[in-house]
């Protein structure tokens, strides 16, 4: 493995709650109300710092699409997933945007304290919003 290089955010933004990298600004939040199968989740219209799994087809509360997982570049954890591909019209403007699940991330909220959530176990992964 070769060098790590992370991109810093400026701003205030949300972090991996396991090692506290950097992923995505507060001002990139898309909206508040998604919903995944441990809780809360936000949708991003950037995130930094993350790659990718495989695609694969999942069909959500909004019908299918195209997914891929997102994990820590620095500590491999989970953190969401990313639209890659919406099959219904309606859903089309989710493409390209990842969704950060609240549990697996620490940040700033409207109220202006830290978020920390219960720790799930590892190895589950969410297939619906």
């Amino acid at each position: 493995m070769g060098r790590l290089f992370l991109v810093n955010l400026e701003g205030k933004s949300y972090s991996c709650r396991h090692c506290n990298t950097n992923i995505a600004l507060c001002s990139d939040v898309v909206s508040k109300s998604f919903q995944s199968r441990h809780g809360k989740a936000y949708l991003f219209r950037k995130v930094a710092n993350v790659y990718a799994g495989e695609k694969e087809d999942r069909m959500m509360m909004t019908g299918m699409h195209t997914v891929v997982d997102i994990y820590c570049v620095k500590c491999g954890s989970y953190l969401g997933w990313r639209y890659e591909f919406a099959f219904e019209k309606s859903q089309k403007y989710k493409e390209g945007k990842s969704v950060l699940e609240r549990y697996k991330v620490c940040g700033q909220d409207e109220n202006n304290y830290l978020v920390v959530a219960q720790e799930v176990e590892a190895g589950e992964t969410d297939t619906d919003e």
